[in-house]
């Protein structure tokens, strides 16, 4: 979400119709809760303050979190103001802000959700359905032009990670914050045994699922062939994206949890590379079938497995070179940012 934002602001500052002022928080995600309090306390006195001195058309704010602040300004305050959220900003499972949450959703103007399954969250917690839109994350295209040669990132991968000669196997990835709802583990025990052609996978994040992620994968009999490097710099990211064959987003239901998007999807068909994922929540806004990847419905291993094997036996080729296309077109902030500022052009002129 944070790299997200700092796009969104990057993009709506080169846009010839908007004139800008940010409020940013920059903060590691070791103790980004207390940094998050910090910051939301501070925006009581610098939103008003911002408002004097700038006289602004809307007010936007990144997450659901951080207009939670909202109804203590808007008494004093006479400006529209906007939100955009993710997913779990949404459907964080805590009783006091579920209760909230409907308080925030009156006093917004606008609600601009990153995925049909967001919005539609946002529905059931009391959001006026006539508030909200649906508008994709972006793509930062820059990226691409500095991303590695396969053959380069792949020498670097094996060589940081210790990765075997890939030879004539396939490189897996999966790139994420390692939750429950991300699958890692399901995918290890029930997917991977399944699969015909030989493959590494490299798991890349880290979170409160790494152990037993890590408990699940020195018990497979594919141990060998998992490497779980935790984070990682921008600099192996790319290699990462740059070196795979396949990237994989193996998603299960939890309750209180949702993938309201997927952004790891988009760098991974910029870097060309396709994506099987899980039928669930904000990834359907993302894969388009047999475009940019294949969505498979969640909890079904040997489908899974099924379309792995036949993206990498017989659509490899196809779908890295549509995967980028698709996502360049379709994906690109100077696409996505036109449409924020009509939406922010609606809102502030009703």
């Amino acid at each position: 979400m944070q790299n997200v934002s700092i796009q969104l602001v990057d993009a709506l500052g080169k846009n010839e119709q908007v004139e800008l002022k940010t409020i940013i928080q920059r903060a590691p995600w070791k103790g980004i809760g207390i940094a998050t309090t910090i910051f939301l306390f501070k925006l009581l006195r610098l939103i008003p303050k911002a408002v004097r001195e700038f006289n602004p058309d809307v007010i936007l704010f990144s997450s659901m979190v951080t207009a939670g602040v909202i109804p203590f300004l808007s008494k004093n305050i006479d400006k529209p103001m906007v939100t955009i959220n993710h997913g779990q900003d949404v459907t964080l499972p805590f009783w006091v802000y579920q209760k909230y949450l409907p308080v925030v959703f009156n006093k917004l103007s606008g609600v601009i959700s990153v995925s049909q399954a967001t919005r539609v969250a946002c529905i059931e917690r009391g959001m006026e359905p006539e508030k909200g839109v649906v508008l994709p994350n972006g793509l930062d295209r820059r990226r691409t032009s500095n991303l590695p040669e396969k053959g380069a990132a792949r020498k670097k991968l094996m060589e940081h990670f210790g990765i075997k000669p890939i030879g004539e196997g396939f490189l897996l990835l999966t790139v994420g914050r390692q939750v429950k709802r991300k699958g890692h583990a399901w995918f290890i025990q029930e997917v991977l045994p399944r699969l015909k052609h030989k493959v590494n996978y490299l798991v890349i994040g880290d979170g409160p699922e790494f152990e037993n992620i890590k408990e699940v994968a020195e018990k497979s009999e594919f141990k060998n062939s998992i490497f779980l490097t935790g984070r990682q710099p921008d600099e192996i990211l790319k290699s990462a994206y740059s070196g795979s064959d396949l990237f994989v987003m193996p998603n299960i239901p939890v309750d209180g949890d949702m993938e309201g998007f997927g952004i790891v999807l988009l760098e991974a068909n910029q870097a060309g590379v396709p994506a099987i994922a899980s039928d669930l929540e904000g990834i359907q806004d993302v894969i388009e079938q047999g475009v940019n990847g294949y969505r498979i419905p969640h909890g079904k291993p040997e489908l899974f497995a099924q379309k792995i094997d036949q993206v990498l036996e017989n659509e490899l080729g196809r779908l890295s070179e549509s995967s980028k296309k698709y996502v360049l077109d379709r994906f690109s902030w100077d696409t996505i940012i036109k449409e924020y500022v009509n939406f922010l052009n609606e809102v502030s002129f009703n």
